[in-house]
């Protein structure tokens, strides 16, 4: 009698397609063991998990103030990282005080001790998580070990150590980063690294300084973009190097900057750059023009008053607004620029400061001059248009006020 394999090999071709059929149900039915084994799995360990981050939580205080000792969930892998993970969560969210208690916890039960370990031994995504949960920590003790982190020859735990140093908000964080951008150059993408450096820096800006003046190419426009978030008024005389630089951001720096240092100084800088090619440095210098809120500054303030860009327009009204004097001569002023755009902005200024009334006041008392000139300037006002402009409405129509407005 012929056994089942001597009957497939007289087959011959046909046996190895019934072979390869054979093999492809096996195939399938290992993957599909494997599927719903993983899936009762997964189903028992979330369902495990879940009570057991019930229990904990019903002893949360006590847990993190020591009242519970630390042996008695530390040493068991899936309790610590249930508690590592609600501690991590619970500081995301919590205020001063709170935010202080999970640090003491944290560094009482050794977690902060561990994950840095873990960050400068592991290799991998293993560093990448310890980085990930000590940037969490903000704790200072971990500065160094996430500064060795940005030396990783993996992008993406470079960024995660950049991120943790970021959360720090420490300028300590902001050495070593700067240090590791003098050493190897921009190395991770822009927008990350100025995130972090702008957190760091905000203490202490002058940091930067050295950065900015030997750095080049991208990584200088970068440093720049941050300096000109982090600018005080402090860094003004350092910052004066940087009004004709050639970097943008730097210019707007030193507008930003300007806004509380000597108003002599101040003065003659912002004017200059009111008159900057670049729309955002022009706007830094109308701020603070503003903040100043000096009446010499009328002149360059009007002349904000009919820029090209539709923001600076509307900081310089708020400006011109905000000016502690007679408000009626500024109104003229605004009207002789002959500027429809500018005139609106500065009404709306006018709007959203309640302001309106202040100026109709002044305008009925007759402090302007002769009653023709009082009465055009009452009628611009409350048309909100110039009187060029209404000659061309009566003209035309409405039809063209549409275009006009």
């Amino acid at each position: 009698m012929e056994s089942i394999f001597e009957k497939l090999w007289r087959l011959g071709p046909a046996a190895l397609v019934l072979k390869a059929i054979v093999a492809a149900i096996v195939a399938n039915g290992l993957l599909l063991g494997f599927i719903l084994l993983r899936r009762t799995y997964r189903k028992w360990y979330f369902a495990k998990r879940d009570a057991r981050v019930f229990e904990l939580r019903q002893d949360w205080d006590r847990l993190i103030s020591g009242e519970i000792p630390y042996e008695t969930w530390r040493q068991k892998s899936f309790d610590r990282r249930i508690v590592e993970s609600i501690a991590l969560d619970a500081l995301e969210a919590a205020g001063a005080e709170e935010s202080a208690r999970l640090l003491k916890f944290l560094r009482e039960s050794g977690l902060i001790e561990k994950r840095i370990f873990e960050a400068r031994t592991l290799t991998g995504w293993r560093r990448m998580r310890a980085l990930v949960a000590l940037g969490q920590t903000r704790a200072l003790e971990g500065i160094s070990a996430m500064a060795e982190g940005l030396r990783d020859r993996d992008p993406e735990i470079r960024l995660a150590a950049l991120r943790g140093l970021g959360r720090t908000a420490s300028p300590q964080a902001a050495e070593e980063i700067l240090a590791w951008v003098s050493e190897r150059g921009l190395s991770v993408p822009a927008m990350p690294l100025q995130n972090a450096l702008i957190q760091c820096c905000a203490e202490r800006p002058q940091l930067l300084i050295p950065c900015v003046q030997h750095a080049e190419g991208s990584l200088r426009e970068v440093l720049g973009r941050v300096l000109g978030e982090v600018a005080t008024p402090s860094l003004s005389v350092d910052l004066l190097q940087f009004v004709g630089d050639e970097l943008d951001e730097l210019r707007a720096a030193v507008a930003r900057a300007m806004a509380h240092v000597e108003r002599g100084l101040a003065f003659d800088v912002l004017s200059e750059l009111v008159g900057d090619p670049i729309w955002f440095v022009r706007l830094r210098a109308i701020i603070s023009l503003g903040e100043l809120s000096e009446p010499r500054a009328i002149p360059d303030l009007m002349r904000g008053l009919t820029d090209s860009n539709r923001l600076v327009r509307l900081r310089a009204a708020e400006a011109l607004v905000k000016l502690k004097t007679e408000m009626a001569p500024i109104f003229q002023q605004v009207i002789a620029t002959q500027d429809r755009y500018g005139l609106q902005a500065y009404l709306t200024a006018l709007e959203n400061a309640s302001l309106r009334g202040k100026l109709e006041e002044e305008l009925l008392a007759g402090t302007t001059g002769n009653n023709d000139e009082k009465t055009r300037l009452w009628k611009i006002l409350q048309r909100g248009l110039l009187l060029g402009e209404e000659t061309v409405l009566a003209e035309f129509g409405p039809a063209k006020s549409v275009f006009l407005s």
